[in-house]
């Protein structure tokens, strides 16, 4: 199934990140560029940086200037996780470009990539409450209060995972259809946002 597989690139990349841990270290994809692996394995990537960056940037001592040049690395960060999306998205569109669609068949309200998207954010979650509910320094009450949440996100991880493997599977059998819709963030369009385009004027 699907789901198996992005499951197992994420952990991938969430482990090999972990191994120096650092926001600057140097990304290196393990998979050729033609490979759906490569996109997950990236998407993910993308995700776990921005988690420690999101982490970083909460620190009530931190430097005014360095907090402003982090707000713009985030920024930088959300944009590259939207495209890298719909490049997945690209993927099961070009995949299944020769499915017959059905008459009856019903668009899903969100897309392939977009579940995965969802997804890759459930396994950075798994992880790091993982790491919380096995804390040596941290009382038996958080220790148990974190390995009930993780509890429920295994659960989730299972119920998404069925769920993405049961759109796709839809897909293939042309009882749904995709069809994407570019998210068109404003906030980063010099055009679309005010602030931007009233600094030129």
């Amino acid at each position: 199934m699907f789901s198996d597989l992005a499951n197992t690139v994420f952990q991938e990349s969430i482990d090999t990140y972990h191994i120096i841990d650092d926001v600057n270290q140097l990304f290196k994809n393990p998979y050729a560029n033609d490979k759906i692996e490569h996109l997950l394995y990236r998407k993910n990537w993308i995700d776990t940086v921005q988690w420690h960056y999101e982490d970083i940037i909460r620190d009530p001592n931190i430097d005014p200037v360095a907090a402003l040049k982090l707000k713009r690395l985030i920024d930088a960060s959300n944009q590259d996780r939207t495209d890298t999306v719909e490049y997945v998205d690209s993927f099961f569109l070009k995949k299944y470009s020769h499915i017959q669609v059905k008459d009856s068949a019903t668009i899903n309200s969100e897309s392939p990539a977009w579940a995965l998207d969802r997804l890759s954010i459930l396994a950075l979650k798994i992880y790091h409450m993982q790491e919380e509910a096995d804390r040596k320094d941290a009382s038996e009450a958080h220790r148990t209060k974190c390995q009930e949440k993780l509890n429920t996100l295994l659960e989730q991880r299972v119920d998404l995972s069925m769920a993405i493997d049961q759109l796709i599977t839809d897909i293939e059998s042309g009882d749904k259809y995709m069809k994407v819709y570019k998210q068109m963030k404003m906030y980063n369009d010099d055009d679309l946002n005010p602030v931007l385009y009233n600094k030129n004027k």
